[in-house]
């Protein structure tokens, strides 16, 4: 009996204290994704529930996960079809996406501090990407019957590892379209199969199409891939002394430059004759490189 007597006022005493404890928070931890802002904040902030506070104002989508209330934005949606009140500024060359945590007061009487937390992130529209291209090689005809020795230098890639910002903040963060950017190489003029880089272009085959495109991965549709400036250097050094314009501007430097998609959708390409630079070693490497813009088609007239 005094078992039982205990093990109720236990019970009594957790439902009078009631599911959680206030947390009178002042940080939360915002998450800028390239697509989805995800944003937690401690559990109970000044005694609401996750069911007393709503994404905008609007929504009331808050989950509880391991001590936070957890909301989150899954697609970076314009003004006029925002999501649960998530609003968007572009100041260049800075996208700007906020939004707020408010707590619902609408009852007669209040009896816990009003939440209204405020966060935003922000990602750069404007990047630069490289890759190498090709090895340019000369073919070297024997005297001798003997086989020719050919000799190739392999490269290490530039990998572009997705970066995600995980910060304690009161009014933002920053987030990076950069992590779904990658400068490829394709077989054809389709643009269907991507093609590994660098590969080796032979004496008989300057000249031959070089089939390129800078492409955009788990963006939101509305986010277009623009080609400003491309050139292709000998040296992995984007302003290398010795450079070849190929796209300047958005537009071919020459007839010889076919851009086939530019501002239109998540990918942008264009293709190139094969050449080699001159008085630079029989054996070397070109590389390409890109000036990229992402630009908001619902809210700009993105260059074509």
């Amino acid at each position: 009996m005094v078992t039982l007597t205990i093990y109720l006022l236990v019970i009594l005493a957790r439902a009078l204290a009631g599911p959680c404890s206030p947390n009178k928070a002042d940080v939360i931890l915002v998450y800028c994704y390239p697509k989805t802002i995800i944003t937690r904040i401690p559990e109970c902030p000044y005694g609401w529930e996750v069911n007393q506070l709503a994404l905008g104002g609007i929504c009331y989508n808050g989950i509880h996960d391991s001590g936070y209330y957890q909301f989150t934005i899954p697609d970076l949606s314009p003004k006029n079809k925002s999501y649960c009140g998530t609003q968007s500024e572009f100041k260049n060359p800075i996208y700007h996406f906020y939004n707020s945590i408010v707590s619902n007061d609408s009852s007669v009487i209040v009896k816990s501090q009003p939440v209204n937390y405020s966060f935003s992130c922000t990602y750069n529209a404007n990047y630069l990407v490289n890759q190498a291209a090709f090895d340019q090689r000369y073919v070297l005809f024997c005297k001798y019957i003997s086989p020719c020795l050919q000799h190739r230098i392999s490269l290490i890639q530039k990998l572009y590892v997705p970066r995600v910002a995980t910060i304690h903040v009161k009014n933002g963060s920053s987030g990076s379209f950069e992590s779904q950017l990658s400068l490829n190489f394709y077989s054809n003029a389709k643009f269907s199969s991507i093609k590994e880089a660098p590969f080796i272009v032979e004496t008989s085959e300057i000249g031959s199409d070089i089939f390129a495109g800078v492409e955009a991965k788990g963006l939101s549709d509305r986010f277009k891939v623009v080609l400003n400036n491309c050139w292709a250097t000998p040296s992995s050094e984007y302003f290398y002394q010795i450079h070849w314009p190929l796209i300047t501007k958005g537009c071919a430097t020459d007839s010889s430059i076919l851009v086939h998609e530019n501002g239109k959708t998540n990918r942008a390409t264009f293709q190139f004759n094969a050449f080699r630079f001159r008085n630079i070693p029989k054996l070397s490497k070109v590389w390409l490189h890109c000036e990229t813009h992402v630009c908001d088609s619902e809210k700009f007239s993105c260059p074509v």
